[in-house]
């Protein structure tokens, strides 16, 4: 019953709306993890082990939040970018001798999805807002863009800054490229800076290719939520309204 249901929910979609087939394939496999989420809750706790921790990674296309979700999970760095709508992986891990089921949710930052992307975000524990250090467009639009959707949905969730691509910064072409814009690579400083206006409990940077930063990005995200800070305590899941 739960599969005629899906399929049935797709075959309405490419009836009634004109999408192209990876959208409604997306949207299908959304589909299938939500119901999994929230139709199946005591068959989800089964299969995972610790307590349930639900991560969300926006930010805007290609700045490496697909890359850096599969670099944690498999310890390998993808051949090429596929955008993503929304790919959901299950990582078992121990921070601070707890053990947890970090549940990491990937969202696609192109405005094509930006009606879709926010039904991942309920019961949202911890999101992560990422820019690339290399593309001074996707700093820029954490206050215009990630921030204000993120508050306006979750407004009590926490939040940590993460600065992607940091290898780049040493990357001569990538040095060269943004010389011939007149820019330059994003410092620490104006991470640690934007952090602290939209107050996020944590910048952090990290590396899909090398792997540098990238662990710890994922240990701050569950200490978020297990030591949460005073003003963060209440109504930290988020639901869509």
């Amino acid at each position: 019953l739960f599969f005629r249901v899906c399929v049935r929910v797709c075959v309405v979609v490419l009836c009634f709306v004109r999408v192209r087939c990876a959208f409604v394939l997306e949207v299908f496999r959304f589909i299938i993890s939500s119901c999994f989420q929230f139709v199946f809750p005591r068959f989800r706790s089964k299969m995972s082990s610790g307590r349930p921790i639900k991560c969300v990674v926006v930010g805007d296309g290609t700045v490496g939040k697909t890359c850096m979700l599969i670099s944690y999970t498999t310890d390998s760095f993808p051949g090429e970018y596929v955008p993503t709508v929304f790919d959901n992986y299950s990582a078992p891990m121990v921070v601070d001798g707890v053990q947890v089921s970090l549940g990491l949710w990937d969202t696609a930052g192109q405005e094509d999805y930006d009606r879709l992307r926010p039904l991942s975000y309920p019961q949202t524990d911890v999101f992560l807002i990422c820019y690339s250090v290399a593309s001074p467009s996707s700093f820029e639009n954490v206050t215009s863009k990630w921030y204000p959707e993120i508050k306006h949905h979750c407004p009590d969730a926490p939040i940590i800054l993460v600065g992607t691509k940091i290898d780049l910064r040493e990357d001569r072409e990538t040095i060269s490229l943004l010389a011939d814009q007149g820019l330059s690579a994003l410092k620490r400083e104006q991470g640690q800076k934007l952090a602290n206006k939209i107050r996020a409990v944590k910048y952090m940077e990290c590396s899909a290719l090398t792997q540098r930063g990238l662990k710890q990005v994922f240990d701050e995200a569950v200490r978020a939520v297990l030591r949460p800070e005073p003003l963060k305590r209440r109504q930290r899941k988020c639901v869509v309204m």
